[in-house]
């Protein structure tokens, strides 16, 4: 007891005023190992017995993987319900659409559907909210104004218990390339790289435009999402590019962690969980496939990892499923376990994306009632954090959810 109260008052001399507490889960009353607790604007953990000590500087947030996030005004008991969102992909233009939105909400109470993830930075680079950021501005991110009051739209939708996560596409953006073009991802003759779809680039490795990037997820957590989701957080997988810094694995996966780490770090204040999507084969590989994500490098600066195991997506297949439309559970069981065997964190650390689309590269099968039930029943099997489904044009059924 001495030890202890020796060692409180070296931290009451150092920090100057201390808050303690327990964080539970409210269904249990069991303590949370390892649940986060953010003060001060810095991230702190729980103990084993889910106690902490942190600065006292007013508004506490707490947050743990599997669970809800809460913010407390002191110390003391804490309390945090467990939570696995099971989510429909909405574009800006689908979420803003009565008839697509209505049929969103249907699924919300008619099923187990209890999450939306919604697009924020859209893919052309249009940012889809009202933003004072001048540079959004400047070059024509604002064309193109859907949501024309975030904050009501999002609170609108927790009233109806839905947990919301802002999908942001990151390094993917022709706006700000072509304003800022000494930014962009070039190619090895010196002009500006295009992918498939005509569109540019921000080249990763230059830490000039996470600024940017970072404001918009930033004014998302503001608006109150409960999760920012970081899209297109990679190089383009093209051969004959170049970036600032030596195209290198080394230098690749350094510049997409380093961004996840300085997302993390920029959006403290707000307690909201962060998540990054990957390509399906990430999982299997130990090399970042020329893209630079490589999934022990980024496991550590966000809540959950989101492979995308489409399995029209997986040309190769899997070793012993040459078909991997024809093998919807292994594709998504196999690939989670190939990934956690990486991260060497829990299986509650992934939240996988999963196909609700028609089949575009083998028998152009219709994803119906049994391949979506087999991919979530794989996911489910594997532990993860809930899933998410994804269809391009945002139409979804009843198919497959329970």
């Amino acid at each position: 007891m001495k030890a202890l109260a020796l060692l409180v008052g070296f931290f009451t001399l150092s920090w100057g005023a201390l808050v303690s507490g327990t964080v539970y889960d409210k269904s249990t009353s069991k303590p949370i190992a390892d649940a986060i607790v953010i003060a001060d604007n810095k991230e702190y953990r729980t103990d084993c017995n889910g106690s902490f000590i942190v600065p006292s500087t007013g508004i506490i947030g707490v947050r743990a993987i599997g669970y809800d996030r809460k913010f407390y005004k002191s110390g003391g008991k804490m309390y945090l319900n467990p939570f696995t969102p099971k989510a429909l992909y909405l574009s800006s233009f689908g979420a803003t659409s009565s008839k697509i939105m209505g049929n969103a909400k249907n699924l919300l109470q008619t099923t187990e559907i209890n999450a939306f993830v919604i697009d924020v930075k859209m893919d052309r680079g249009q940012v889809a909210f009202k933003t004072d950021n001048p540079m959004a501005n400047k070059i024509g991110a604002q064309d193109l104004i859907l949501f024309k009051d975030m904050k009501k739209f999002v609170a609108d939708l927790h009233k109806e218990g839905v947990y919301v996560i802002a999908r942001i596409v990151s390094f993917k953006d022709t706006p700000y390339v072509t304003a800022n073009p000494q930014y962009g991802v070039h190619t090895s003759e010196g002009g500006l790289f295009k992918d498939k779809e005509g569109l540019y680039w921000i080249d990763a490795s230059r830490k000039e435009p996470r600024k940017y990037i970072l404001s918009i997820a930033e004014e998302a957590a503001a608006a109150g999402f409960d999760e920012i989701q970081f899209d297109y957080v990679r190089f383009p997988d093209r051969k004959g590019i170049k970036f600032a810094v030596e195209n290198t694995q080394a230098e690749r996966v350094k510049a997409i962690s380093g961004f996840l780490e300085e997302a993390r770090r920029t959006l403290l204040p707000y307690n909201v969980f962060l998540s990054a999507d990957i390509f399906g084969y990430v999982s299997w590989n130990d090399a970042d496939i020329d893209i630079g994500q490589r999934v022990d490098a980024l496991a550590p600066y966000v809540d959950y990892l989101s492979p995308m195991l489409y399995p029209s997506g997986f040309h190769m297949g899997i070793p012993g499923y040459p078909n991997p439309v024809a093998a919807n559970y292994q594709i998504v069981k196999q690939s989670l376990d190939q990934a956690l065997k990486k991260s060497c964190t829990s299986s509650k650390a992934y939240r996988p994306w999963l196909q609700a689309f028609r089949d575009y590269a083998f028998d152009r099968r219709i994803y119906g009632e049994k391949e979506i039930r087999e991919q979530i029943a794989a996911s489910e099997a594997f532990g993860s954090c809930g899933w998410i489904l994804w269809n391009p044009r945002n139409v979804y059924t009843q198919q497959g959810l329970k």
